[in-house]
């Protein structure tokens, strides 16, 4: 079984998604997304950022992680912020020993939904399909951080395949 962690990032809001992948079956493990206080400084943000991934990584233990890239075409003024969390991020991610692999929105939203201009609502509700959530998650961030982990484990089920096929030559 692997367990791969999924990071929506972001300053204000983080979202994070656990799943499982047991012989092509892909298993909820849980989701959470980290709100920080507005008023607190950004030092103090990306701490909790840090503590919190620290945690979820000692709780689930796993062995790969798929972060979301910075995408900014809309809002141009949210692009540092996000990055500062990113780089948090995948620090933490470092110095707990989980590779990190990242993936553009257009790369998620075409492994979940097959086209990678699909809707948000799309998205999200293919994740409770294929994870079998009775409802969405409460949060579009905790969605996207699920949508983030199959997509990874997705796109490495078909490079293991390829990689086996190529062995066998």
């Amino acid at each position: 079984m692997r367990v791969v962690v999924g990071i929506d990032p972001g300053l204000a809001s983080t979202g994070f998604g656990v799943v499982a992948e047991d012989r092509g079956r892909y298993r909820h493990l849980g989701h959470e997304v980290l709100r920080s206080c507005s008023t607190s400084t950004t030092g103090e943000r990306l701490a909790a950022i840090h503590e919190a991934l620290g945690r979820l990584v000692a709780q689930y233990n796993p062995v790969e992680a798929a972060v979301e890239t910075l995408y900014f075409a809309r809002n141009v003024s949210s692009a540092l912020p996000v990055a500062q969390a990113r780089g948090v991020l995948l620090l933490t991610l470092h110095q707990c020993g989980v590779a990190a692999h990242e993936y553009s929105p257009q790369e998620i939203k075409l492994a979940i939904v097959g086209r990678g201009r699909a809707e948000k609502e799309q998205v999200q509700e293919l994740v409770r399909i294929l994870l079998k959530l009775e409802q969405l998650p409460s949060s579009s961030h905790a969605a996207d951080a699920l949508a983030v982990a199959i997509c990874h484990l997705q796109s490495s089920a078909g490079m293991r395949r390829i990689e086996a096929g190529l062995a066998g030559r």
